[in-house]
């Protein structure tokens, strides 16, 4: 059972971390290449605050984004401004969402993100989170896939799981950490590879951050993911 209240308080603490980190750059460094091929530091902080509103579209049964030309417009648009127009706009972006998260509503609903994308409302904190959580790694800054918290490290790792669970580009994979396993992929009687690893080098295998270097593969060599 998913616990709304619980990842929306874990959403505001994580924001906080960001915020306070990134109140440590400057508008040079705002405007340095982040670790996401193609996009600054100012990028990543306007996507997050672009998010922060998409996501209230989608918890009042708007469409998330306009269309993706115009999500990846307002991004461009926003990028380059200074730091603390980028800080403010974050906090108070995500106060927005805290503030729709908070409204009396059915949870169990049913709403639909981009690209036709449908989920649980109960579970659009979580992806928030989940936003907060990997772009402030992505910032370069200084915290790292090992500084995730422990609890969105196993669930994040859970979610993409399921995401790529039966995915016909997918062999059939059994991952472990040593603690936690789980199984993805095709369909089979017999995983075709086994990967172990540290929760954090999984992690950053199965979301794109990291190549698998770190990881041990037995069977097949480790496979390319399909982009999420």
């Amino acid at each position: 059972m998913i616990d709304h209240a619980h990842d929306l308080a874990s959403v505001r603490d994580a924001t906080e971390r960001v915020l306070t980190a990134a109140a440590g750059l400057d508008n040079a460094s705002v405007a340095e290449p982040s670790r996401l091929p193609g996009w600054s530091r100012g990028h990543i902080l306007a996507h997050l605050a672009r998010n922060a509103d998409a996501l209230v579209n989608v918890l009042e049964g708007r469409p998330m984004y306009a269309t993706a030309s115009v999500r990846d417009a307002d991004i461009e648009r926003d990028a380059p401004r200074p730091l603390d127009v980028q800080l403010a706009d974050v906090r108070e972006s995500a106060a927005g969402f805290q503030a729709a998260g908070a409204v009396p509503a059915d949870w169990s609903r049913t709403v639909e993100l981009r690209n036709g994308v449908v989920d649980s409302a109960s579970r659009i904190p979580f992806r928030r989170w989940g936003e907060v959580e990997l772009h402030h790694v992505d910032l370069g800054i200084g915290y790292e896939l090992e500084d995730l918290p422990e609890e969105f490290t196993r669930r994040e790792t859970d979610f993409l799981v399921e995401r790529f669970d039966g995915h016909p580009d997918v062999p059939s994979i059994h991952l472990t950490d040593g603690a936690h396993a789980w199984n993805t992929g095709r369909a089979s009687d017999k995983p075709d590879i086994t990967v172990t690893g540290s929760p954090a080098d999984l992690l950053g295998w199965l979301c794109g951050r990291r190549d698998g270097s770190g990881l041990t593969v037995d069977g097949d060599s480790l496979p390319t993911l399909p982009p999420l």
